[in-house]
């Protein structure tokens, strides 16, 4: 028996391919999703980026002696790829900041992905496992004002303090030994990131002081530095 018109019509609509459905895509890792699947700010080479990313739960503490060297390491050698430069960074125990450059999104896209593929890898083979090691995606935050990149600076490098870690001077698992914007403190002069290329990172955000190796990040959320 020959199915009517109707029938077949009801039939595509039932199973169709494609196009938006309740409960489609992939899931986020985790329990929740960290960051929104929106869409990014722009990025040019003008405009410093601040970046943080997670671990998955349950993965060991990454302040660990054993853990530094190589994390250093592997930062130096993706620091400079593709038109992205990492030009300061620091570890806290379960999340990384970068403060980066990048000459447009697709650089930050390219560079940011080879740089958390280098990571896991170097983390997964010293800590004799498999499997994801890096949380959801990364959250960016472009920034555009010498007082924002001037904020970002002391969170990122001081972000331990925020932690409750009590540290005197400059924090060892950041570039902070290296950084060359302390006001008391003069930098190593073996530094294994790229210098800043933006005017902003560069000088611009001099204009509202060198930073004190006492100063403590404010602000809320760990992605959101910026002070009143």
């Amino acid at each position: 028996m020959r199915r009517s018109q109707r029938d077949r019509v009801e039939q595509l609509a039932l199973f169709r391919r494609g196009g938006q459905r309740d409960g489609a895509g992939r899931k986020p890792a985790g329990q929740r999703a960290l960051v929104a699947h929106s869409a990014r700010a722009r990025v040019t080479r003008h405009t410093p980026v601040f970046v943080t990313t997670r671990l998955v739960e349950g993965l060991p503490n990454l302040r660990r002696d054993r853990t530094l060297t190589l994390l250093r390491d592997t930062l130096a050698a993706g620091a400079d790829r593709f038109g992205f430069r990492v030009v300061e960074y620091s570890i806290q125990s379960t999340h990384l900041h970068f403060v980066v450059e990048a000459e447009d999104e697709c650089a930050l896209g390219r560079g940011m992905k080879g740089l958390l593929v280098r990571l896991a890898k170097a983390l997964n083979r010293a800590w004799e496992r498999r499997g994801r090691v890096i949380h959801d995606r990364y959250h960016s935050r472009v920034l555009k004002t010498p007082r924002e990149v001037r904020q970002v600076l002391v969170y990122a490098l001081q972000n331990a303090r925020k932690h409750g870690a009590r540290i005197l001077g400059i924090d060892a698992y950041s570039s902070g030994p290296w950084f060359e914007g302390w006001a008391d403190r003069a930098p190593r002069a073996d530094r294994p990131l790229p210098r800043p290329n933006s005017w902003l990172l560069s000088l611009g955000w001099t204009k509202g002081g060198l930073i004190s190796t006492r100063e403590s990040p404010c602000g809320g959320a760990e992605w959101d530095p910026v002070c009143p």
